[in-house]
């Protein structure tokens, strides 16, 4: 009999049956919080059920059209900044009312590739300009403050260099500030190379099901959500009154959602209004990104609920900026629940078996389930059927488990001092119905091979599966298999993206980004 089908027997003591204990009822405990946290699902697809019906609002047009500043803040994207610059350029929108600011912290020939669209732009007749900034002080929250101080518009529209807003996004938008009430219009994003790979099929999944569903459902509910640091409109007296941009957190845009709502200032999302984008399609920007939101909003939390819990609010809007700010606390709990199942798996046969079962049930209906038909959801209000539905759906739930120890090792980060690197998310310029381009260069990696400590973990969750057959735990099968093809996954993505040398670069994995 080899090791790994073998649960070992241990010596009975009191010591030891107290430690028995302890690590069962820390299971319980753990299992407990996590079907907390994705019950919460289950409570978002009720309302949104209710207010699935709901016809949107006619909006008046404008009798004044306001002045509008429009910022790009770039930071070395030689690959999309001329797209975005003439996407923008070609905004449908009254020329003497129209200011553009790309505000620019390039190292690299973005600078000379953004100032030559602007002078071109500019020769048109479009009020353009190109700030650069030595430094990066503040990072994006920093370039959109420094913007700020000379914008002239009585509303500011963000996009990041990854987007490519319709011509007809601010004539769409900005009617929604008749209402001197609202401080911030969100768009829905859309993707641009949504069929690229599972990953890039996974990434749109669940971000359809946070636009539609959560945002759609905070907003009718008159609860808090956030500008999501894009294709989003702001009243620039909001932005003041709030306190403006600040860099004290990795997701200056949640911070600032929060602190403006706090205010009392309304905020709209439209979901009729997409704005299309390029969603990460390397698995280490990928996790990149997740580890800059994940910690980000521990960051955000950390500093607002305290002032949220004092202020007068109904309870429904206080618990649900708890669970939207702390929502990424799910990974760690699930990471701690999956490494506590051999121990518990050792012990069930002195324990009450029926008990453990009930429990890892618990994990799949309240867990599993209610993610499944929240992102389910959220693809059929797209318009997707049938055996595509399904296939999208379980691809953003391998990749969800698989990017877990990515997030859980963010969240305890952001519960320090450290503010930490604001890593952007490198673009490719990368979409639908073109040929995968080449990976950019100069984007560091945090050194070595990545997808390693996934790789080991998909290790763990295949002797465990083992374990788990051999010892009659069929109920915690689905769950294990789910980890171990999640973890398999995403190790082996990020690791064949660290071991393939960008061509014409140094060949040592860390020159060169994925």
């Amino acid at each position: 009999m080899t090791w790994c089908a073998h649960v070992p027997s241990f010596p009975a003591s009191p010591l030891w049956a107290l430690l028995q204990g302890s690590v069962v009822a820390a299971y319980a405990l753990v299992q407990v919080l996590v079907v907390v946290y994705a019950s919460q699902r289950y409570v978002t697809l009720w309302r949104w059920w209710r207010a699935a019906r709901s016809a949107p609002p006619v909006l008046p047009v404008p009798g004044r059209w306001p002045r509008v500043t429009v910022q790009l803040p770039l930071y070395n994207e030689p690959r999309v900044v001329e797209r975005l610059i003439d996407a923008v350029a070609s905004l449908d929108y009254p020329r003497d009312r129209l200011e553009v600011q790309v505000l620019d912290d390039s190292t690299d020939e973005t600078t000379a590739l953004a100032r030559a669209a602007v002078e071109r732009h500019r020769l048109r007749g479009l009020d353009i300009v190109l700030a650069h900034r030595a430094g990066r002080d503040g990072y994006k929250a920093g370039a959109l403050a420094s913007g700020l101080e000379r914008a002239t518009g009585e509303l500011v529209a963000v996009f990041d260099a990854d987007f490519v807003p319709d011509s007809d996004f601010l004539e769409r938008l900005v009617p929604n500030f008749e209402d001197p009430r609202v401080g911030m219009v969100q768009a829905r994003w859309g993707h641009l190379n949504r069929e690229r790979s599972l990953l890039t099929v996974a990434q749109a999944v669940m971000l359809d099901s946070h636009f539609i569903l959560e945002h759609a459902v905070r907003m009718r509910s008159g609860l808090f959500f956030n500008f999501n640091g894009t294709a989003g409109l702001w009243r620039r007296s909001c932005i003041e009154r709030s306190g403006g941009w600040t860099h004290d957190t990795l997701t200056e845009d949640l911070d600032l959602s929060y602190r403006a709502q706090l205010q009392g200032w309304r905020f709209v999302f439209d979901p009729a209004v997409e704005s299309p984008a390029e969603l990460p399609a390397d698995m280490e920007a990928f996790k990149s990104q997740q580890r800059r939101w994940a910690k980000g909003s521990v960051q955000t939390a950390r500093k607002l609920l305290p002032r949220i819990m004092a202020a007068r609010l109904p309870r429904r809007v206080k618990l649900e900026a708890f669970f939207h700010l702390t929502g990424n606390f799910a990974y760690p709990l699930l990471l701690a629940l999956a490494l506590l199942l051999l121990p518990v798996m050792a012990e069930v046969p002195r324990l009450t078996g029926r008990l453990i079962g009930a429990l890892d049930l618990a994990v799949i209906v309240t867990g599993v389930v209610p993610a499944g038909l929240f992102l389910a959801a959220g693809q059929r209000a797209l318009g997707s059927s049938g055996w595509r539905t399904l296939r999208d759906v379980l691809a953003a739930i391998v990749v969800g488990a698989g990017v877990s120890a990515n997030n859980a090792r963010a969240v305890l980060e952001g519960l320090g001092e450290r503010l930490g690197d604001w890593d952007r998310t490198p673009k490719t310029g990368d979409q639908a119905r073109a040929p995968a381009p080449p990976r950019p260069r100069g984007f560091p990696l945090r050194g070595g091979r990545q997808g390693l400590v996934e790789l080991a973990l998909a290790a763990y969750f295949a002797t465990l599966t083992a374990v788990a057959w051999r010892h009659g735990h069929a109920q915690a099968l689905p769950f294990i298999l789910l980890l171990m093809t999640g973890f398999g996954y995403v190790g082996w993505s990020s690791l064949r993206a660290t071991s393939i040398p960008v061509q014409g670069a140094p060949q040592a994995p860390q020159s060169a980004w994925p």
